[in-house]
């Protein structure tokens, strides 16, 4: 019994180890109030119950189920088809987006590791760079001006202006401050929220090396 219950840990943990959290952090994030039920397991106290192995399952759909409760078969489902097909654009995102109906989709991209995300294109520009290289392909999900996240990255379609920045907050509430990674380069741009006409958050990138 004693191994059948280190088991249930040592399972529990290699998924913990795969999201890339603490187990405090991946509590909260399967929906746990606390990550005390997953210290029981831990310890021994307690197997996999159904709950959780469903809350898991829910978050991240390529775990395999059977696997996180008997141990039987692999860690992931096999089957690809869970992954969404992420629309792929050959077209530069600052240039293009504005004109995403009028755009034929080149590829899809089978990315099981990101289940939301909306469309993929190429980032041409160099302000963002080098964390974000001219070539990139940048995933993107189709996002809320009030749900921006501050020092995070997003595609900004304005009445004039369409880019690619980090967002930060402005002394206006009403406005936003559009930042370059290369700052010695290209200068800070504020916009007011009216303005914008769409927000895309960058999800993921493809770098490519050549």
């Amino acid at each position: 019994m004693k191994e059948k219950q280190q088991q249930n840990w040592q399972r529990l943990e290699a998924v913990i180890r795969w999201a890339n959290m603490s187990t405090n952090y991946f509590a909260r994030h399967i929906g746990l109030i606390r990550g005390e039920n997953l210290y029981q397991i831990k310890r021994g106290n307690n197997g996999i119950s159904l709950n959780l192995a469903d809350r898991i399952v829910s978050t991240y759909p390529q775990i395999n189920k059977l696997w996180l409760l008997t141990g039987e078969g692999d860690m992931f489902v096999s089957s690809t088809s869970l992954a969404p097909q992420i629309p792929c654009y050959d077209a530069d995102v600052e240039s293009s987006i504005r004109n995403l109906d009028e755009l034929t989709v080149d590829t899809h991209l089978v990315l099981p590791d990101l289940v939301d995300c909306d469309l993929a294109m190429r980032y041409m520009g160099h302000a963002m760079e080098p964390q974000t290289p001219t070539g990139t392909v940048v995933l993107l999900k189709k996002s809320d001006v009030n749900a921006m996240i501050p020092g995070q990255e997003y595609v900004i379609v304005g009445r004039k202006i369409v880019t690619l920045r980090t967002v930060r907050t402005a002394e206006n509430a009403k406005q936003l401050r559009l930042v370059a990674a290369d700052r010695e380069r290209f200068d800070e741009m504020v916009i007011a929220k009216s303005d914008i006409q769409a927000v895309y958050a960058v999800r993921g990138k493809l770098i490519i090396n050549n």
